[in-house]
């Protein structure tokens, strides 16, 4: 291994010619904190790797009580498994695959509440993704709607009530994140919210 140089590389010949099996272990871990000295960007962490390297130098003839395994010869030079690459188009590119799986999750929120809460907050998501690509054209209309095409129907706010509270306003403070993030242990909490932002809305229409 060029990075070492031929010196260490003679060192890990040596060592394998040494008959006792203690004293070759003792010659190993002495060769491991040489090439530590001679790398100082080689850190604690890297002891692995230094090991490894060994092994490979001796072309995995090392025989010691190292404290890693010898790793597998067939394994060296194989190439990493190819990374996988999620399946399927995303339908609207520039709100993302995430937007999409928010909307699967939010399906399954049963809490009528709790629902409505997580449709605002994906709202605020999707508005401030929208605007980013398009600020000429917009409307919360063209939210709901893609809302609706995403979830395939199942999901609806009155769009009145969106454009009449501004709900789809990022920077309206609402609590709409805590149904998305929590648990569902914390249900009883969501909910006491979700009456908290109804009755503020109902005191505003009042007024």
């Amino acid at each position: 291994m060029k990075e070492y140089g031929k010196n260490i590389q003679g060192l890990v010949d040596h060592i394998c010619s040494i008959e006792d099996r203690e004293k070759r272990t003792q010659s190993a871990y002495t060769v491991v904190e040489v090439i530590k000295q001679l790398n100082p960007s080689l850190k604690q962490e890297n002891d692995q790797k230094i090991w490894d390297d060994l092994y490979i130098m001796s072309d995995f003839k090392l025989d010691v009580d190292g404290p890693y395994p010898m790793p597998e010869k067939e394994l060296l030079g194989k190439k990493p498994l190819p990374i996988g690459y999620p399946k399927g188009e995303v339908k609207f590119k520039h709100y993302g695959r995430n937007i999409e799986k928010l909307i699967e999750k939010a399906i399954e929120i049963e809490d009528d509440e709790e629902q409505e809460a997580a449709i605002i907050y994906i709202g605020q998501l999707m508005r401030s993704f929208h605007s980013t690509w398009n600020r000429d054209n917009f409307d919360d209309g063209i939210i709901l709607d893609d809302i609706k095409t995403l979830s395939k129907g199942k999901l609806h706010i009155d769009l009145e009530k969106v454009k009449e509270n501004g709900l789809f306003e990022s920077n309206t403070r609402r609590d709409f994140k805590v149904p998305m993030q929590e648990e569902s242990g914390a249900k009883g909490k969501r909910g006491h919210q979700g009456k908290r932002r109804n009755n503020g809305h109902n005191k505003k229409r009042r007024n």
